[in-house]
């Protein structure tokens, strides 16, 4: 008998960077787990369990290379405070440091000693924050961006204590003093870490979101006819289950008894509700509107539609490749580059050029403090903050910096239909009617539909509430799944779907017919009501190199009518959830996907996305599956805002990152040589991060749209 293993995710504290996630995951394929998927932007490690380890070997594995993992969600808000307080703190010793520089010699910030004193609390707090994450990658043999910071701040450190102890009591003393570079460079760098956890907003998982819609009771009819209230998580097969008007389907079935209306939307994303009689399937987690059922469970637990569903989610998720910072890259090659040539500096000029051991010994510590990677840590998190910032503001909430990357390499937008590009509520398109009955018409339209509570029953009594009288029809009985009829005026009127007219006319092209007194009177177009500027964004985006297409769960026909209205040319009809998820990852295959939706049924395609984008006026999972959400829901504009927010900050970040890279390239062999100060290194260096931080900021007013 093969070994059982299961699938265990672990939340992660102590993650810095996407190299972090990188260095886990191959510390925990070297200890033979398998599927091993981790993620910076989540916090999470997920990987299948064999009895040979045990979760808690694990969560110590993870310690022992300087992180904390458990198996309960912890929330981050404190996480985030201690950061904060330790910036701060900080800040507070390193500004008088700083300003030491532009002070009098013979004022008490220039003594060395009050210098040390001031530097020391803020090293420790760089060493204690940093170091147990650079000794854990180098550990794990691929060094992240901490380790580059220890190494620049250690430097620093070392190269004033030395020079103080030097030339103690000496003018030249002075010319050793660094502190405030040590200082500097840390403080910068928690300045960075403080933007970037504010930039990335932890969520509610979506997996807990769809599992919260299975934990319910219900109804269980017993073999003596008795009633038992049951969880979800005890229904077997061949249970018969009772669901009242306003319940939702507890599991998978077959109506065995009873009629109703269920209003399917969590599935197929479309409003219009479903008749159910004798023999039809119902799906777990849908709602029934109106009627009484009795229902036999025929598919239970993981089975179940809405299981599947979650599993979908949860793969998706989990396919997301891990998102490389290009710092973050390049650092593992950087560190060693960087430590070779302090070392070669030194060797060559002792030994080289006959230059005494302190001398070259200060050229090599001065590669270390001009190789600062303040700049280019500095560089992702402050155009981050910005980009997410001005998005905010145009009322786009973005989750992460990650996101933002991603967005800008889309090519393919992919919209749902019903409560994406319409509104979900439905207007009278045109009263197919002889003019000397129109007012009649819409009279008995309103009347009767009044005492309806079909969708499209108040959409219609919402849209001619103002141009109507109130008539007192009296019979009135509401046949579900037909129509609804009633008497006025001594004439019988009846309301309802071609069915009601089938012997009256061939034209079936309708969706609503009224009768009177059995002769058909008038036909009724309806459809659903577009949203604002819908036509001129999908315009915009197409104007941008974005390919628009539409995947909707409904009919083949309205999507095609609608597609054609709004400039769409590739259209995907009918699909279930799993067949938009199937649509989305061919898609992906070719070219980058974004994917905008608003329902339960679009949660795992907007998972399997490059970019998940839901609507504020969407289900709370759709929302937490997705990557940006749009407040306001109803203007799609926001889409290529957000779309040309992200293509600005990617090259912004770019920009930075250039400059960083340019500043060590250039800087490091001048110190080398021996031409560059330390202070003036200091200087240089601190004039780097006020260009990377002025490029940001120029983000702000920067035109883009």
């Amino acid at each position: 008998m093969g070994i059982e293993e299961k699938h265990i995710t672990l939340h992660v504290k102590g993650m810095t960077c996407a190299n972090c996630a990188a260095g886990i995951q191959k510390h925990l394929t070297s200890k033979g787990l398998n599927d091993i998927n981790v993620s910076f932007a989540s916090a999470e490690a997920s990987f299948s369990l064999s009895e040979k380890i045990s979760v808690e070997e694990v969560i110590s594995e993870l310690g022992n290379i300087g992180y904390q993992a458990s198996q309960e969600l912890d929330t981050h808000a404190q996480e985030d405070d201690n950061i904060e307080k330790l910036f701060a703190i900080c800040l507070i010793f390193t500004i008088p440091l700083f300003a030491h520089m532009f002070l009098s010699s013979d004022h008490l910030l220039q003594n060395p000693i009050v210098q040390i004193l001031l530097c020391l609390p803020v090293y420790a707090i760089g060493a204690s924050h940093f170091g147990k994450s650079a000794w854990g990658s180098l550990k794990m043999g691929i060094p992240n961006m901490d380790v580059l910071i220890m190494m620049g701040t250690t430097a620093a450190f070392i190269y004033s204590l030395v020079g103080t102890s030097m030339y103690w009591g000496t003018a030249e003393a002075h010319q050793f003093l660094f502190f405030e570079t040590t200082a500097t460079i840390i403080t910068l760098v928690l300045l960075g870490n403080v933007l970037e956890h504010r930039s990335v907003k932890q969520t509610t998982s979506a997996i807990k979101e769809l599992s919260a819609i299975q934990r319910l009771t219900v109804k269980m009819e017993m073999a003596d006819g008795s009633l038992k209230e049951v969880s979800f998580q005890e229904i077997q097969k061949g249970d018969v289950l009772i669901v009242n008007s306003g319940d939702k389907i507890p599991t998978d079935g077959e109506v065995i008894f009873g009629e109703g209306i269920l209003d399917e939307s969590m599935l197929t994303g479309e409003n219009e509700p479903v008749q159910k009689t004798l023999n039809h399937s119902v799906i777990g987690g849908t709602i029934l509107v109106d009627g009484n059922l009795k229902i036999k469970a025929t598919k239970v637990g993981k089975e179940t539609v809405l299981s599947q569903i979650i599993e979908l989610v949860k793969k998706a998720q989990n396919d997301k490749p891990s998102i490389q910072r290009l710092g973050d890259n390049v650092s593992a090659i950087f560190v060693p580059i960087v430590l070779g040539i302090s070392l070669l500096t030194f060797l060559l000029a002792h030994f080289g050029f006959d230059i005494s051991i302190a001398n070259s010994l200060m050229r090599s510590i001065a590669v270390l403090v001009i190789s600062c990677p303040c700049a280019m840590g500095l560089a992702t998190p402050t155009a981050v903050m910005v980009g997410l910032g001005r998005a905010a503001k145009r009322g786009i909430l973005i989750k992460g910096g990650n996101t933002l990357e991603e967005f800008a390499k889309v090519k393919n937008i992919v919209f749902d239909k019903t409560g994406t590009l319409t509104t979900g509520r439905f207007k009278i398109e045109k009263i197919n009617c002889d003019q000397g009955v129109l007012s009649e018409v819409k009279n008995i339209l309103f009347n009767l539909e009044l005492n309806s509570s079909h969708p499209i029953a108040k959409s219609i009594v919402d849209e001619l509430k103002n141009s109507s009288e109130m008539l007192f029809i009296n019979n009135i009985k509401e046949h579900k799944g037909k129509g609804i009829e009633g008497v006025w005026n001594e004439h019988h009127y009846l309301l309802g779907s071609y069915s009601i007219a089938a012997e009256l006319t061939n034209d079936n092209s309708h969706p609503l017919y009224l009768l009177k007194n059995d002769v058909l009177i008038a036909s009724i177009d309806i459809q659903d009501e577009i949203k604002e500027n819908v036509q001129k964004s999908i315009q915009e985006l197409q104007e941008n190199g974005i390919t628009s297409i539409m995947l909707s769960g409904d009919r083949k026909e309205k999507c095609e009518r609608l597609a054609k209205e709004l400039g769409i040319s590739e259209v995907y009809s009918e699909q279930l959830p799993n067949e938009k998820l199937q649509k989305i990852a061919e898609l992906n295959k070719t070219t980058p996907t974004a994917m905008v939706g608003d329902g339960i049924n679009d949660a795992p395609a907007l998972a399997k996305a490059h970019v998940g984008i839901s609507l504020s006026s969407g289900t709370q999972i759709a929302i937490q599956s997705a990557q940006v959400v749009l407040l306001k829901g109803n203007d799609l504009s926001q889409v290529n805002e957000a779309l040309q927010i992200s293509k600005h900050t990617l090259l912004t970040i770019k920009q930075n990152l250039f400059w960083a890279f340019s500043y060590n390239i250039v800087a490091i062999p001048i110190a080398a040589f021996g031409f560059l100060h330390p202070m003036l290194g200091a200087l240089f260096m601190a004039f780097s991060d006020v260009i990377v931080i002025g490029n940001s900021l120029r983000l702000k007013k920067k035109k883009i749209f």
